[in-house]
């Protein structure tokens, strides 16, 4: 029996952010459903934190990255946020 394998491409978008626009944008990103990774970059380009999530993480799973992206928006007024999505 031959194995199936499946491929995906990983696929990048960039957004320069400020404050409280962070929040808003992490949530309608993560409300699309398709996304494995975020990275926050600070103004020089430098990799500041970087949150991977999963198929599986909805509710009060959310609540730890909520946190650290609270506390990201509050340290950082100007900040890039890379994410990374899977696609079939």
């Amino acid at each position: 029996m031959a194995e199936k394998k499946t491929t995906r491409k990983k696929r990048t978008e960039e957004f320069k952010l400020s404050g409280g626009e962070i929040i808003n944008k992490i949530k309608e990103l993560i409300h699309q459903g398709n996304i494995r990774r975020i990275i926050f970059k600070n103004e020089e380009g430098k990799v500041f934190m970087e949150i991977p999530l999963t198929i599986g993480l909805v509710g009060a799973a959310l609540v730890p990255v909520w946190a650290a992206i609270g506390a990201v928006a509050a340290i950082v007024s100007k900040l890039t946020i890379v994410v990374e999505k899977v696609e079939d």
